[in-house]
């Protein structure tokens, strides 16, 4: 996100006896590569306040409200749906990560946190790139326009029947079945 304005607070100068406090809203053109650079349609009224205040001797927890109004296709017709996000987010700022219980470290290499509020303490603190990765998370995964329905399509082998929707459900198997022993019951 390099090429989007950024107003990172330098841990250095913030105060230790009272919060520093922030509002980001980013301009048109910033909006339009927020926009481009998580695949949405549109977004716009993108507004992140909050603060970033001292824990304890060595760490920071920034607290802040994310809102916005973006718009995504829809996943069934691909028309544009709009959402309004409200997300309260928080991360703490620390200088010794904990270490993670259990394997030393996972097949890639990287380590996850349980807490994924947790982020390693570095030399500043970046509220537009917190907002972003805000807004990333609190988008829906699989917005839908109103009304839009996934139409039921069969394939199979040219001569065989094509297995519904219903016959994937866990107990129509068995209601086969109970059919089948039915009918040897009537014979």
């Amino acid at each position: 996100m390099s090429n989007l304005p950024s107003q990172p607070l330098r841990v250095a100068d913030l105060s230790t006896n009272k919060p520093t406090r922030f509002e980001l809203i980013p301009d048109e053109a910033s909006l339009r590569a927020i926009a481009d650079e998580l695949g949405l349609l549109g977004l716009r009224k993108l507004r992140f306040k909050g603060e970033v205040a001292a824990s304890g001797k060595r760490d920071w927890v920034l607290k802040a409200q994310l809102g916005a109004t973006v718009t995504q296709p829809c996943v069934v017709t691909l028309a544009p749906v709009t959402t309004r996000l409200e997300e309260p987010t928080e991360r703490r700022f620390v200088a010794d990560l904990p270490e993670q219980d259990g394997d030393a470290g996972s097949e890639d290499g990287v380590e996850m946190h349980e807490d994924d509020s947790l982020e390693t303490l570095g030399s500043h603190i970046d509220p537009a790139a917190v907002m972003i990765e805000a807004l990333s998370l609190a988008l829906p995964l699989y917005p839908r326009a109103d009304g839009a329905e996934m139409a039921e399509t069969n394939f199979t082998e040219p001569g065989k029947a094509a297995m519904t929707d219903e016959d994937t459900k866990p107990f129509a198997g068995l209601a086969a079945l109970r059919d089948q022993l039915g009918q040897k019951g009537e014979d």
